[in-house]
């Protein structure tokens, strides 16, 4: 498999060259699925588009057992050197040239049996693709789902991977705050949505759950008034961020921030909507597919590198696969590369040396779980 990766190497140069330097936000991901579909209109597999969405289903071989590779597709909108526009800080561009250097290698090395599909996802950074994709039947008959991510620095060393991420839950909700504007000389007349803002803010500051447990509840967003200083603003808009290391702890912390929200409404007399824009559930790992996929990393990568699950409060709606799917035994690969700043940062950079590692890692994995065929009714 080594000479076959040494071979591919420039084409995966070019593949993420490609990638990194045409981000799309999520679901306008079209020229990136146009993309990989002319890229692999060559070789002998089958392509089969998303209905209505961006994002491609690859697929090489037949037969059970069905195990498939996930790769999220989509960029961040964010601010970059003073100007906003696309970016892969999050690896996504990455995590599509691993995959498609996989599929590049597997006919080389096909079994007799069992079928190898690929999904590159839309939307991940919305936490709304993965459910997309499970909504038009796409993995309702696969036995195992592989995904991956790069880890920063912080959290796992250059060089080293991990058989299993658990991602803590994630909530994104957006908020509209309803009132009246009044002159500024008359500060009685209204309520100023700034100060139900920054109301919101110090509660959130304020709340306790189990120490034991991460979590975290911020404000990311807020805009009110218009040019006038002279205009005490009534409306307001705001976006917050919530993450938990467990769903229970999630459930608690919405209960928390609702009564919050409640409250304000109520001694304020205004009113406060509440819109859920992504609810990303925190992960199931499968202990079988993590296993594989750690006797994967030592005999393709050495024991040495091998380092125990990640755990972080991040999240990813890959979970979402096996939540409303519960019969596919899923892991995630985590890569360490030597990611700084950080993930999410407008210049995060890696060590791209790691994606032909990570190449031969993801290959021997889905090679393994064919040949095991384990649990799988034939």
């Amino acid at each position: 498999m080594q000479a076959i990766i040494n071979t591919l190497k420039p084409k995966l140069s070019s593949i993420f060259t490609y990638l990194h330097e045409h981000p799309e936000v999520s679901w306008n991901e079209h020229a990136t699925t146009a993309y990989i579909k002319k890229l692999l209109s060559d070789y002998d597999c089958r392509i089969m588009e998303l209905d209505g969405i961006p994002g491609l289903i690859v697929e090489i071989g037949h037969g059970q057992p069905v195990v498939a590779v996930r790769a999220d597709m989509d960029a961040l909108w964010q601010e970059v050197d003073g100007k906003f526009q696309a970016n892969h800080s999050c690896g996504h561009d990455a995590h599509m040239t691993i995959a498609l250097g996989t599929l590049l290698i597997l006919p080389e090395v096909l079994p007799p049996t069992g079928t190898f599909r690929f999904i590159f996802q839309p939307a991940e950074e919305k936490g709304t693709g993965a459910l997309a994709v499970v909504e038009q039947g796409i993995v309702d008959d696969v036995d195992f789902l592989y995904g991956m991510h790069l880890r920063p620095a912080e959290e796992l060393a250059d060089d080293q991977f991990a058989p299993a991420i658990h991602h803590g839950a994630a909530c994104f909700i957006e908020g509209v705050i309803h009132g009246e504007d009044a002159h500024g000389a008359r500060p009685h007349l209204n309520t100023n949505a700034i100060l139900v803002g920054s109301e919101i803010v110090q509660y959130l500051n304020n709340l306790q759950l189990n120490p034991n447990m991460s979590y975290s509840a911020k404000m990311t967003a807020f805009h009110a008034g218009g040019e006038s200083s002279n205009i005490i603003p009534g409306n307001g808009t705001f976006k917050l961020d919530l993450r938990a290391q467990t769903n229970d702890i999630m459930d608690k912390l919405m209960i928390k921030v609702e009564h919050i929200v409640n409250m304000l409404s109520d001694y304020h007399d205004i009113s406060i909507e509440l819109k859920i824009g992504a609810n990303i559930a925190a992960a199931v790992v499968n202990n079988e597919a993590a296993g594989m996929m750690e006797q994967a990393i030592i005999d393709r990568a050495g024991p040495e590198r091998m380092k125990p699950a990640i755990t972080t409060t991040g999240g990813d709606d890959f979970h979402f696969y096996t939540i409303e799917k519960p019969h596919i035994k899923a892991t995630m690969l985590a890569i360490g590369c030597d990611l700084k700043p950080g993930l999410h940062h407008p210049h995060m950079t890696f060590n791209r040396d790691v994606i032909p590692k990570a190449v031969k890692i993801l290959t021997d994995v889905l090679l393994k779980t064919v040949e095991r065929g384990a649990g799988i009714d034939q």
